[in-house]
Formats: C-alpha cells, structure tokens, sequence
C-alpha cells in the first residue's frame, strides 16, 4: 500500500506481515553504500526486497555520528546488494555519499515477508516454524516452537513445554529438525509432529 506525500514522492506504508532481517553495520566506501549484517545465512529476502523498512535500534545500541540529528528515514529504496567477503552491502537510492550512509548506522531491517522467495519442498523459513505447536506420534503435546539453533549441518528446534516457562532454558526441549525426528510440518495446522519422547 502507498500514499502520496504531496510532494511528488511515495511513501509506503508499514507491511503487515514485516519480519526483521538484519540491520545496517556501517557506510562502506564513499559513495553511499552501507554494509550489512544479515540474520539468515541465505539472506533471499534482503535481495528481493526492493524496498527496506528501517526501526531505529535498540536502547543501547549502536551509535550515530554526532551529524546524524535527523531520526532515521521510515523506508530506504535500494538500488543495488551484492555480496562482498562474508556479509552484504547495499546501495539506497537516497544515499549518495559516506556522510548519508554513516547516518543509517545501526537501523534495523525489515521486509514482508510476501517478499520472500518461495521455499522448496521440505525448507521452511525459520520465522513460519516459530509458534509452532509440537505433538510427537502419540499425539501428546510437547509445546511449540520459540526459536530454533543454527548448528551447520542442521537446525534444531527450541520447544517451550506445556506450561513451562520459556524463560528457563533447563525447561526447553531440543529437537533436531531433520527428518529422523521430524515425521511432518503443517503450516496451515500450525503443527509439527515429531518421533519425540515427553521424557527425552
């Protein structure tokens, strides 16, 4: 959805389904692109989204240079994103020198998640998996889903039990998420059922 400004220019209206994706690390270069620090280890969204939407970080997060007095801008253009070393940098179309770049230091990135390009068969995006409700093949209830562990060859699923508290780690169930324990995902159910023990 867009509106006009008045002035000629778009403003586009905050997503409802935004996820957070990463945040800007620092200008890179001198001729407006920024370096980014991405949350996925195949950013896919951030190179299809042609438009970011920006949050100011954290208290106690990263600072801006002391020219920096305007807030950040709600929305960047991005013109070009390429991969450079380990990590992403990217090209707004707002940002024409390292002076507009320093000032986008620390925002944080998010796109919808309409953007994302469409999974294979048996890939899921790690934000569908949580909030998950988990059932094993008993059909007994093991939780759902609040968070999952990138360990290289494989994810694990962070499960709060019923009536635990998720804050707790001792209480959370950790289940690799690879087809020896996972039997199913139901996006639409919201259900994952898996060949899981209440007592492992």
């Amino acid at each position: 959805m867009a509106t006009s400004s008045g002035a000629g220019t778009e403003v586009l209206a905050w997503p409802e389904d935004a996820i957070e994706v990463g945040f800007i690390l620092d200008a890179w270069g001198v001729k407006g692109w920024v370096k980014v620090q991405t949350f996925a280890s195949d950013p896919q969204a951030i190179f299809t989204a042609k438009h970011w939407f920006l949050k100011a970080p954290e208290p106690g997060g990263f600072k801006r240079p002391l020219t920096a007095t305007a807030p950040y801008p709600p929305v960047l253009h991005i013109t070009q994103v390429k991969v450079h070393g380990d990590g992403l940098v990217a090209l707004p179309q707002s940002s024409t020198d390292r002076n507009s770049s320093e000032a986008l230091r620390g925002a944080r990135i998010f796109v919808p998640r309409a953007s994302f390009p469409k999974a294979s068969t048996d890939e899921f995006y790690w934000v569908d998996l949580i909030g998950l409700n988990v059932v094993n093949r008993e059909g007994e209830a093991m939780g759902h889903v609040i968070g999952l562990i990138d360990t290289g060859p494989h994810s694990v699923l962070r499960i709060v039990p019923v009536g635990a508290d998720p804050t707790v780690e001792a209480a959370q169930r950790l289940i690799p998420f690879v087809s020896q324990y996972v039997d199913d995902v139901s996006l639409p159910q919201r259900l994952i059922t898996v060949d899981w023990g209440l007592d492992y």
